[in-house]
């Protein structure tokens, strides 16, 4: 025990005895992220397709000194910026892919790129903040790399392509950097990320230690009956009849079997399809939809049952049916020693009153892969304007954010590398 509680001293102060970059430090460096961003944002790139993006990011890096891969996963970029001093290897990442979205807003940098998207022409737009993102870890970089005196320790920064997932048929974003080595030579100690959000003050940051966002799965269920017409129905086995029972009782699982006083689950279908023709009691429907989890135990229970009841329920009325699931995202899982440790250095740069703990969120991010493997904590950054009272949400043509918040993400990330690597 006389070891245990000096550990946990230091870990409850590592941010208050850190070391705080002035504000000459930050001067220069907001209308640089500004004017970064607003160029990303009027040249968006889909999934896999961030070429320019990359060739920005990758000559900032250079000009600033840092050791520079690209072609990581596709288009990822990868820098490292050496202290003067040895240490641990802190990781920050940034995403930078767009989304096929047309944009609506009325703005001199407005998106009017289009291309193809699963065969159809689409519009494509920064609609949640991807751009900020790549912007301000470049803002990051260049402040690092001018303060290496005062870097105990290796910065990796990753600029990811693809976290709104590869096109179909590609692999891409955090797994495939991962399966490329991008927590390696040299081995993260920790990683952080933030997400910059329309809903959330200019000035505040958000967190939420343990699981913040949820586990994604996406199943597919195929129910077999027997075809026949529809004026007899007693002559064939309904897939439609079974598949409203299967999606009735899905729920079930939810409501009656999942402690949901400890984190939340959903259980939803998206699509349904089958039949061709009025009077005609099809053979087969699909239905394809998604579950969001919080807690590793609960998603092993809702998986299993899922499974139970989909086979029973569609025996039950002479059918059959079967369910697969694929893994699109894990439990975006906060390290809580890591929360504890860093939130001194989120308090310093936004104030005490301005971080503030929320509840967990069903939607899900591909950082948590990262978290797997290494400790991890991923924020909220602010980018509703001030006396603002609503917010067009992520992923819409209305997207917009306040860029008087992005600096707030650049000394946030500054401040958190330089505690955790002098401390």
């Amino acid at each position: 025990m006389k070891h245990i509680l000096p550990f946990f001293i230091l870990i409850g102060t590592i941010s208050i005895y850190g070391q705080t970059l002035t504000e000459e430090a930050y001067k220069d460096i907001e209308p640089k992220v500004i004017e970064w961003r607003r160029h990303f944002h009027e040249n968006p790139e889909l999934s896999n397709r961030e070429f320019k993006t990359a060739a920005k990011v990758a000559a900032h890096l250079r000009a600033l000194g840092l050791d520079v891969q690209t072609g990581v996963a596709h288009t990822g970029v990868v820098g490292l910026l050496h202290g003067n001093m040895p240490g641990k290897v802190i990781a920050l990442r940034a995403d930078m892919d767009a989304l096929p979205v047309t944009e609506r807003n009325d703005l001199p940098f407005k998106s009017t790129v289009t291309a193809t998207f699963l065969g159809t022409e689409t519009g494509v737009m920064h609609a949640c903040g991807h751009d900020a993102h790549t912007a301000i870890l470049m803002g990051v970089a260049e402040v690092l790399s001018k303060n290496k005196d005062k870097i105990k320790g290796t910065v990796k920064f990753i600029f990811q392509p693809a976290e709104e997932t590869a096109p179909p048929g590609e692999e891409g974003g955090s797994r495939l950097m991962i399966k490329e080595g991008v927590l390696d030579n040299p081995k993260v100690d920790a990683i952080f990320g933030l997400h910059i959000r329309s809903g959330v003050p200019v000035g505040e940051i958000h967190y939420k230690p343990g699981g913040a966002m949820a586990a994604v799965e996406r199943f597919v269920i195929e129910v077999n009956g027997k075809q026949t017409h529809g004026s007899e129905p007693w002559n064939g086995i309904d897939p439609i009849l079974i598949s409203a029972k299967i999606i009735d009782g899905l729920q079930t699982i939810v409501s009656r079997e999942s402690e949901l006083i400890n984190e939340a689950a959903v259980i939803s279908v998206g699509k349904i399809t089958s039949g061709v023709r009025f009077n005609i009691i099809p053979e087969s429907a699909e239905l394809i939809g998604t579950v969001r989890t919080l807690d590793p135990k609960m998603k092993s229970h809702i998986i299993r049952r899922m499974t139970e009841m989909t086979e029973t329920i569609a025996k039950a009325y002479g059918g059959t049916a079967s369910i697969s699931f694929s893994n699109e995202t894990a439990i975006t899982y906060n390290d809580h020693q890591l929360v504890a440790a860093m939130l001194p250095s989120l308090k310093k740069v936004a104030g005490d009153a301005h971080v503030q703990q929320i509840k967990a969120e069903t939607i899900g991010e591909d950082f948590s892969y990262f978290q797997e493997l290494v400790p991890g904590f991923y924020f909220y950054l602010g980018g509703m304007a001030k006396g603002s009272t609503q917010a067009f949400p992520h992923h819409t043509p209305d997207f917009y954010i306040d860029e008087s918040g992005l600096l707030l993400g650049v000394k946030a990330f500054t401040q958190i590398t330089m505690d955790y690597l002098n401390h």
